[in-house]
């Protein structure tokens, strides 16, 4: 590949230091394939896991390298298919990436796109196809066209986008290959004609501004007021609704996710208290917003005044209040006009703690008022945070606040992700490496698993060493020549089984892990587990089903034979 220009020098650069820190990728070109979604998705704050899992190139992709589904800017999975609640007008984005680790683009990448287009948005039999396209892309397809139809009377808004990235200059684009875009697009619309349907082209240029454009870390933010001072940890003051408007939103009016992530509530769509708050925005009246809503709670890492009515807040997280700054961002997105007249205001408390419990309890407290699921305070519980200090001790990182490490720079080698952990747990102490497969998104949902990996005074080495070990294989895994839809089926019954080899038994205890010597997982023992375990994934038929399937594992326990 010939590199030319100052953006694609550095790029490669950039990309082959950025390769050494991820255990995961042996080579740049598939690397790339989780470059470029990483920065397309930037603004979604996807997790490295989240990434990786959408990425679907390998042979019979129909020209898609990253398939990724959201709901309001929500990443959708298929274990959350059957429960999720979609909001009435709620958005739903399909995104399509296709990586060339190239100084060009083709056309075939768009014809491509188009064949696949007409084969598989269209909601039918898809089984007519799967010679054609590998297992995963057919089920992520069906997964788009049953969430369409579950949803059909909701009035959603439905996106589609497709990107192609290489290194090339999209100035040099040929007029064949923009002709060959708009007849995607027109052959797309076709088949949804209310659907927005866009195809980008990413190159150089717009992968390192991408890659320079930094995460919002920092606000101004003008207070009404004066504000009520509880000293300098916190504060309580009145901001006007076009200010706090352009604080959770970015340049392109976008709403910055990423002050979001702590809540643990997701938006709630057009419920009867946000039915409230949007009508409360919409009448005219003489009664000031703030009087008729309780406001909104912000965490920051560090006030600073400066004047009496301005600050600089870093590191905002928005704990309480998601419901409120949903409305307010519905509401002037649609009455843009109404912003420089705007005159209500809305409450807010800015609050520094003083250190992590007090956060989380912060947290657990403002979350804690309503009618919530339990679940969905879980990492807040003493067990996850004695997890989070127990590994940092050791060189991990428990990725209990997500991307909190990773926004702080620590090697994602080393980030162990709350559902990863779970998976592993389950697989090796529960013997569920189909549940841990099929379920990566709603593992703690379930209380009676929760309780029986999270409850009691177990020893935290436990989660240490289960943690290790799972790393281990998946980085070892990550370096053989298997499809990436095998060793995504594959991966946890692989931990299950070099742990029982190991130990020589096939009903593995919270003991066990806790005594269990990491040193014996050299790569000849994690290969012969993956042989063993692959070899029988081939020839029940090495599809998705298959690893999702509970009478898998038994298959596999047919095949441990202990000396």
């Amino acid at each position: 590949m010939k590199l030319t220009t100052n953006n694609q020098i550095l790029l490669d650069q950039i990309i082959e230091s950025e390769l050494r820190d991820y255990e995961s990728f042996s080579r740049k070109n598939d690397f790339f394939e989780f470059f470029a979604p990483s920065l397309i998705l930037k603004d979604y704050d996807l997790s490295d896991d989240e990434i990786i899992n959408g990425m679907t190139g390998q042979g019979g992709d129909g020209g898609i390298d990253g398939f990724y589904l959201l709901v309001n800017e929500e990443l959708v999975t298929e274990d959350q298919i059957e429960d999720i609640t979609i909001p009435r007008g709620a958005y739903i984005d399909l995104i399509l990436i296709q990586t060339k680790y190239t100084s060009s683009f083709g056309e075939d990448v768009i014809m491509k796109w188009k064949t696949t287009s007409e084969n598989l948005l269209n909601i039918s039999d898809f089984d007519e196809f799967k010679n054609r396209y590998n297992d995963r892309i057919i089920e992520n397809f069906r997964l788009f066209g049953e969430l369409i139809k579950r949803n059909i009377r909701q009035q959603c808004k439905i996106r589609i986008s497709f990107f192609y990235v290489t290194l090339g200059s999209i100035e040099e684009l040929h007029p064949n290959l923009l002709d060959q875009r708009n007849e995607l697009i027109a052959l797309v619309n076709r088949i949804y004609p209310s659907a927005t349907v866009n195809v980008s082209f990413w190159g150089a240029d717009t992968l390192m501004s991408a890659f320079q454009r930094s995460p919002h870390t920092e606000a101004n933010l003008t207070l009404k007021e004066l504000p009520i001072s509880l000293g300098a940890d916190g504060l309580v003051a009145l901001i006007n609704l076009d200010t706090y408007y352009k604080f959770i939103t970015d340049e392109e009016g976008n709403l910055i996710k990423r002050y979001f992530e702590a809540n643990v509530r997701d938006y709630q769509g057009k419920n009867s208290v946000n039915k409230s708050i949007a009508e409360s925005l919409s009448n005219d009246s003489n009664e000031d917003f703030w009087w008729l809503n309780n406001g909104v709670t912000i965490l920051t890492t560090k006030i600073n005044f400066v004047t009496n009515k301005e600050l600089i807040i870093e590191n905002p997280e928005i704990v309480n209040g998601l419901q409120t700054s949903r409305e307010i961002y519905n509401y002037f997105t649609n009455n843009q006009e109404r912003l420089n007249s705007e005159g209500r205001n809305v409450l807010v408390r800015i609050i520094k703690p003083n250190d992590d419990n007090s956060r989380d309890r912060i947290i657990y407290a403002t979350n804690n008022q309503t009618n919530i699921p339990q679940y969905s305070l879980r990492v807040t519980d003493p067990i996850h945070i004695q997890i989070e200090l127990y590994l940092k001790g050791r060189g991990l990182y428990y990725d209990r606040r997500k991307n909190y490490y990773k926004n702080q720079q620590k090697k994602p080698a080393d980030i162990i992700g709350v559902a990863f952990l779970a998976q592993c747990l389950i697989s090796l102490v529960r013997k569920q490496p189909d549940y841990a497969r099929a379920r990566p998104s709603t593992l703690l949902a379930n209380d009676e698993i929760y309780q029986e990996l999270y409850s009691g005074d177990k020893d935290l080495a436990v989660y240490y060493n289960a943690a290790m070990i799972g790393k281990k294989v998946k980085v070892y895994l990550n370096t053989t020549e298997l499809s990436r839809s095998a060793k995504n089926d594959i991966l946890f019954y692989v931990i299950y089984v070099v742990v029982a080899k190991c130990i020589q038994k096939k009903e593995i205890t919270f003991d066990d892990i806790k005594t269990f010597d990491i040193n014996q997982l050299t790569d000849e023992v994690i290969q012969d587990a993956i042989d063993l375990v692959h070899r029988k994934y081939e020839d029940k038929g090495a599809t998705g089903s298959v690893a999702k399937s509970p009478d898998f594992i038994n298959d596999i326990d047919d095949e441990l034979i202990f000396d």
